[in-house]
């Protein structure tokens, strides 16, 4: 059996390869209510071979969606329509994840087929971010609230409230987001986080509200369910966060029962010179993973079958994530298995198609 297509056990939850489907946003709900377009998404690709299947970013509150069409777990009511989504993922073989989320000072802006920028002021769907500091995420963005003490507490209540409500919905593996420029991620930047008090300043202050919400997080999520974080491994730019500080960061979470960092970069400093060669962010995963003995997952450019084998292969990562391939290609385990000489995880109904 090729590595690829080996099975990961991460505490009680096995899947059966170590293909994942990274987390998509749509940017096409009402209300945050998933709908058939989420089970038919997210069930292509569990149906099509992938082991992990993460929703997208999930907002943990209504503020905390990107745009108004965000999918959404801030109430009861999003728990069913959700939890017709996992059963069926379960039913064709795929262990079902979910990220929780917070877009912080990059909330409040329209689709990107509809531009991508903040909402217009006299838009109704506005409404106000919120964030680490009063520091807006680019020209034409707003400047966010900055958070009280109290309202940071608010928000990691609402992320274990999410937890909880995921729980209930079936969800097998939680995703905290904490990349890209959203909430979690402000904080832990020096360049976006220029507080004072007991949440700015030094590392240990900056990454004191992630830390938290693990904590709040583990407090409702089942000890023998993985509870993961995504991180921007690198922020690219001078004086900003850097891998160094993910490794360390990983050493924190791991103390603090986090089971795999989910290894991306970039999306706080709008101009970072990313440099988007395949594969570019896997040495990310591979860092944490050899100096901490943090199970990771890589992501970025991932794309061909020989190259996601060699990421596992080569002890970089534990897992793989695609995105955009995935987009491409419901099924590329099928295409990968193939082209690695593996069996292919065909549904039953497709397999005279290959």
């Amino acid at each position: 059996m090729t590595h690829l297509f080996e099975p990961f056990r991460l505490k009680e939850i096995t899947l059966r390869n170590r293909i994942g489907v990274s987390p998509m946003c749509q940017y096409c709900y009402e209300d945050g209510m998933a709908d058939d377009w989420t089970l038919v998404h997210l069930g292509s690709r569990a149906a099509g071979g992938a082991g992990l299947v993460l929703s997208e970013a999930t907002a943990v509150s209504a503020a905390g969606r990107i745009t108004p069409n965000d999918l959404g777990i801030w109430s009861e009511a999003h728990v069913e329509p959700l939890a017709r989504v996992t059963r069926y993922l379960k039913s064709q073989g795929a262990v079902p994840g979910i990220q929780l989320a917070h877009a912080g000072r990059k909330a409040s802006t329209s689709r990107p087929w509809e531009g991508g920028g903040p909402l217009a002021d006299d838009d109704p769907r506005r409404w106000s971010v919120l964030g680490a500091s009063p520091i807006a995420f680019a020209a034409g963005y707003p400047v966010p609230h900055e958070l009280s003490v109290t309202e940071i507490r608010e928000i990691e209540a609402q992320f274990a409230e999410a937890a909880r409500r995921a729980l209930e919905a079936g969800f097998e593996w939680a995703e905290i987001h904490a990349a890209h420029g959203y909430l979690l991620h402000s904080f832990l930047s020096p360049l976006s986080n220029t507080r004072t008090d007991d949440y700015g300043g030094s590392f240990a202050n900056r990454i004191r509200i992630l830390v938290e919400t693990v904590q709040s997080v583990r407090r409702v999520w089942p000890e023998r369910l993985p509870l993961t974080v995504r991180v921007s491994g690198t922020e690219w730019v001078e004086g900003g966060w850097q891998v160094e500080d993910t490794v360390e960061l990983a050493r924190v979470l791991k103390e603090e029962g986090v089971d795999l960092l989910d290894c991306s970069s970039s999306g706080n400093i709008s101009h970072a010179p990313i440099p988007q060669t395949p594969g570019y962010q896997v040495p990310i995963a591979e860092a944490v993973r050899r100096q901490t003995g943090l199970a990771t997952a890589a992501v970025g450019l991932i794309t061909e079958a020989h190259q996601a084998e060699e990421i596992i292969h080569s002890g970089q990562a534990d897992l793989v994530l695609l995105g955009r391939e995935f987009l491409r290609d419901p099924y590329w385990p099928v295409r990968a298995a193939k082209t690695l000489g593996q069996e292919a995880p065909v549904p039953a109904q497709y397999l005279r198609a290959f």
